[in-house]
This record gives structure tokens, sequence and C-alpha cells, in this order.
């Protein structure tokens, strides 16, 4: 049995997920590599920081690798890399504490409040 659900050799399996749909798979990676593969009005380097940044809001271990690597390929640091996904960790907070809105409306809807 594995230690871990997530292998790094599956990350090149990727393109297989394509097997029967393979032009969609073909319309997704070109879509995709021009997006994050690009410069434009953010460069390769800033979207390498969000894309970390996503991986680990999302827990994506692939991703995680992947962009780790792409953000050192592009020119980032561990202080830069850090941060980013420091500002994803204080999105998910307070995208959680916002819903607590939910939570008071349903409350006064109640007449607790």
């Amino acid at each position: 049995m594995s230690d871990n659900y997530y292998k790094t050799e599956d990350l090149a399996k990727f393109a297989e997920v394509g097997r029967f749909a393979s032009e969609h798979m073909k319309s997704f990676f070109s879509y995709y590599n021009n997006v994050t593969g690009t410069d434009g009005a953010l460069s390769k380097r800033e979207k390498a920081l969000i894309a970390l940044a996503v991986s680990h809001a999302l827990k994506c271990p692939y991703c995680i690798d992947a962009y780790t690597t792409t953000c050192l390929e592009t020119g980032s640091n561990p202080e830069q890399m850090t941060e980013a996904i420091h500002v994803a960790a204080a999105l998910q907070a307070g995208i959680t504490l916002v819903h607590g809105v939910q939570m008071q409306n349903s409350l006064k809807e109640k007449g607790v409040l």
C-alpha cells in the first residue's frame, strides 16, 4: 500500500485523461498553455505565483509540485512564493468568515437576533 495517495509520477499521466475525449483535452491544453504559459497583462512569473496560491487553496499536490518548479524557473524566490500562499490562506479565512453573514441572516429570520 502506498504511503501517499498522490504519486508524483502520476502527473506525467495527465494527458491520458483525454483518452476517450481527445479533442476536449487538446482544447483544454491549448487554452491552459495560452493562459498560463505566455506573458500578457501578467507575466508568466506573476501567473505562476497566482497558480501556486490557487494550488494550495484548492489542495492539488500535483499543481503545488508543478508550480513550485515553475515559480523557481520564472524567477520567484521562496519568500515571494510563501507570501503568495499566505494571500491564498487569508482569502480562504475571509471567505469562510464572510459567509457568517448568511448565518446571521438565518438567525434574524428565526428571531434569534
